[in-house]
């Protein structure tokens, strides 16, 4: 089975946060998608009010963060009966929001960092003691996130992020490796380690062509042994498994000094640029980027016949 002579209507942009980085990864895709022969029809989404065009075999979701990756739009296209890549509506809006993702990782013995919520807004501070990171619940990229190492600190970041949400995550901070894994109907790939230039990995070391920060180095396979390889694996899976995500997903890992996996968030719409962290992964396993765009494709059409 092939995508040749289907119809891939392309979503891509949305209204969110990483609508450039959205852009991005749609243009990247479609080519790829044409490349393998199948018709492609960009859409570039900017309200609840977009349109597919009529007869298409199946839309690709590449619209990063609020809207596209949080189900909202999952929703919207199960209403309109066309099948689509990539998780389900309930595993979207559970994997889009990391308190959420937090519970289900406990319940299910993920490793995952100490954390609590704390409301925004008003004089509540957090019970934790720094260093601590401040983020908000549900947002992706980065966007919103604060490393806290000084307690005179806290306060600045629960302000931010009470532009975002009106309720902060605060967890735990691991020092350690950034390191990412990508699912593939239901395998791990290799490990990613990310290396950022400075600070930590935030949206300008993520972006740097659209921030203008100093970005990232990338090392695929990551150099570490084989226990820890599959240990950092092992919680990867997990935690894509104990979110119920279908398809495909990114899963955020941090490797402590001795060697424990963190799990931070699972993504279930990971950039997908031929130089996004989920291609990196799958090309380390000989798998190219048209390739990982046809398979993603034909296992999301497989699992969603009309």
């Amino acid at each position: 089975m092939s995508i040749e002579n289907k119809t891939i209507a392309v979503l891509m942009g949305g209204p969110g946060s990483e609508r450039e980085v959205s852009l991005a990864s749609g243009e990247s895709v479609a080519r790829a998608l044409e490349e393998r022969g199948a018709h492609v029809l960009e859409v570039d989404v900017q309200s609840q009010e977009f349109e597919v065009p009529e007869g298409v075999d199946l839309a690709f979701n590449v619209i990063h963060g609020t809207f596209g990756e949080d189900g909202t739009l999952q929703k919207l296209l199960n209403a309109r009966r066309i099948p689509y890549t990539g998780a389900g509506a309930s595993s979207s809006a559970l994997a889009f929001d990391k308190g959420l993702s937090k519970k289900k990782f406990i319940e299910h013995g993920v490793p995952t960092p100490a954390f609590e919520f704390v409301p925004v807004g008003g004089d509540v501070l957090p019970s934790m003691q720094p260093p601590l990171v401040v983020k908000p619940p549900r947002e992706g990229s980065s966007v919103g996130v604060h490393i806290v190492r000084e307690a005179d600190a806290i306060a600045a970041a629960l302000k931010d992020v009470a532009q975002h949400d009106d309720i902060a995550l605060v967890e735990e901070f691991i020092a350690g490796k950034e390191l990412t894994v990508g699912i593939l109907d239901g395998e791990p790939l290799p490990i990613v380690h990310i290396q950022p230039r400075s600070g930590f990995y935030d949206m300008k070391n993520k972006y740097p062509w659209l921030s203008g920060g100093e970005g990232s180095d990338y090392s695929c396979p990551a150099d570490l042994d084989e226990v820890t390889t599959r240990a950092v694996q092992q919680a990867a899976l997990d935690a894509h498994r104990a979110l119920g995500i279908e398809i495909y997903s990114r899963v955020d890992v941090l490797l402590s000094a001795d060697a424990a996996p963190y799990v931070l968030e699972a993504n279930t719409i990971p950039g997908m640029t031929e130089t996004s962290l989920l291609p990196k992964s799958a090309a380390a396993q000989g798998i190219d980027f048209a390739d990982l765009c046809e398979r993603i494709a034909l296992l999301s059409m497989a699992k969603r016949q009309r």
